[in-house]
């Protein structure tokens, strides 16, 4: 998926340029064969790499090198310098790369290098089948890791969505307001998995995990047996106990046909509640109002993601939203849910084609706990994803693991997160032994505002705001017992990565 298409600056990269401009750290964006260069240095090493990210098309310029790694400002994925290969999603796509020549104090950028195929392994203690289930960000990741990484065994993913894998983050934004077509939403094209030998089983279900014999049982009878299994099904949205009549016009928003069933809706809807105001219920909000429907948003508790954003991120969301037209109705919730109208706790009546029901997700960990697996919010696992089972693992919504920053057992429901949970599970399946340090990171767009957020607060006693919402450039940085645990940015893209790059630091050390 692309941003739009390349716009060639700076210099012709072929024709060289004085060695001494490029500083040691230093980046130049130039262009080479008709495609946009990034030009790093690295102490005494050039490195020449596509310059958009293979994600949402990024402006790697924009971006922070690390060691012999660039950053993506946008969504912080991570590509190699040496070879343009993703170190780390959400980006799953390598950039090109091009030989540098140095020719007399100049440096030259050369032709583009073919990346090699990738090594196959004939480690002895691979299992010969890998079962996944759940298509999504963690299980999808997994499989593309394990072929990286040159597994050869077999693997089988197992998932009754028939659309997944998908980009599930869009179906609450571009998508949702009509400004991405649904070609976008894949993650790859059908023919990816085959030339992978990644089977799909699609419109099937696990029903269960008989951990002694190595197999899960699914709804069809078949049994799969599996030498590892990785426990990625995610979370399911949470339904409220409201009285509803027969033909409410009620939708929930998580799989790609909820987003559909919602778009088809808002063809013959004017109104529309919105009951949440979480990020999925503003990202539905803000989709709807671009297809020029009346919103109104109805939330129990104060300004809108105050908790998470603290109070004057809270305060601007939500001022956002109202210059957007949206309405809210908060400190309030739905008592009854009629055939073209919501009552509210207070017994006001609000008229509704259609209304989107947002109120969190409960992860998806039944399989689990009826395997005898340890589950307590989720589906225990320890630094290495592993579950309390030898050979099953977890990731993704559904898991819950140990910390490094807070030391905490946390579960968080985050789509990069989810990504990157799945590469550390593929890596520890061969025995690599890697603890899942990554530090969560997410993003959520309102408008024109993109906030991103790095670290994890469920809890915090100070809420610090350098600069101006209102004029699309801030910081928040949250504080628990005088240490920062988390911070959110508006468009101080820059600030975010370094913030993830010192918790890494952190982690570390430690």
């Amino acid at each position: 998926m692309s941003g739009g298409e390349e716009q060639l600056t700076g210099p012709d990269l072929t024709l060289g340029i004085a060695e001494a401009e490029l500083a040691k750290g230093g980046m130049m964006l130039g262009h080479a064969h008709g495609e946009a260069v990034l030009l790093v240095r690295v102490k005494d090493q050039v490195f020449a790499v596509g310059a958009t990210c293979t994600h949402y098309g990024g402006p790697l310029a924009e971006g922070l090198v690390v060691g012999a790694t660039l950053r993506c400002p946008w969504h912080h994925a991570c590509f190699s310098l040496r070879t343009g290969a993703t170190v780390r999603p959400p980006a799953l796509n390598d950039l090109p790369h091009w030989a540098v020549e140095r020719r007399d104090g100049k440096l030259f950028v050369g032709e583009r290098i073919e990346a090699p195929a990738p090594p196959v392994r004939r480690g002895k203690a691979d299992p010969e089948r890998v079962v996944i289930l759940g298509g999504g960000a963690a299980g999808d990741c997994a499989a593309e890791t394990l072929r990286r990484e040159g597994f050869s065994g077999a693997i089988t993913i197992v998932d009754p969505d028939p659309d997944a894998p998908y980009d599930r983050p869009n179906l609450s934004k571009d998508y949702l307001a009509g400004t991405a077509p649904e070609e976008w939403i894949p993650l790859h094209p059908p023919a990816f998995y085959a030339d992978h030998d990644i089977a799909i089983l699609h419109d099937r279900s696990a029903v269960e995990i008989d951990a002694g014999a190595h197999a899960v049982q699914l709804d069809d009878g078949t049994s799969l047996p599996f030498g590892a299994l990785l426990i990625a099904t995610g979370a399911s949205p949470v339904q409220l106990p409201i009285p509803s009549h027969p033909e409410a016009p009620v939708h929930y928003l998580r799989t790609l046909a909820d987003s559909r069933k919602i778009v088809a809706a808002c063809a013959e809807a004017g109104r529309a509640v919105v009951l949440g105001a979480g990020f999925i219920g503003l990202e539905v909000a803000a989709s709807l109002r671009a297809r020029e429907i009346d919103v109104t948003v109805v939330a129990p508790g104060g300004p809108p993601l105050a908790r998470v954003m603290g109070p004057d991120l809270g305060r601007f969301i939500q001022a956002l939203h109202e210059r957007h037209g949206v309405r809210f109705r908060l400190d309030r919730t739905a008592r009854q849910i009629g055939r073209d109208a919501v009552t509210l706790s207070d017994g006001e009546h609000l008229d509704a084609d259609l209304v989107v029901i947002g109120a969190g997700v409960h992860p998806r960990d039944d399989l689990a706990r009826a395997a005898g697996i340890k589950t307590s919010r989720g589906i225990e696992v320890n630094a290495q994803l592993e579950t309390s089972v030898a050979g099953v693992y977890a990731a993704g919504d559904v898991a819950s693991w140990p910390d490094p920053l807070s030391g905490e057992r946390i579960r968080v429901e985050h789509w990069v997160v989810a990504q990157r949970m799945g590469q550390t599970v593929a890596r520890n399946i061969l025995g690599a032994g890697e603890a899942f340090t990554a530090v969560p990171f997410f993003w959520s767009q309102h408008y024109d505002a993109q906030i991103a957020y790095v670290g994890h607060a469920p809890r915090w006693d100070a809420a610090q705001l350098d600069g101006d919402p209102e004029a699309l450039d801030c910081t928040v940085r949250f504080l628990a017992d005088g240490r920062e645990v988390a911070m959110a940015s508006i468009f101080r893209d820059r600030a975010s990565l370094e913030r993830e790059l010192a918790f890494e630091r952190e982690i570390a050390h430690r």
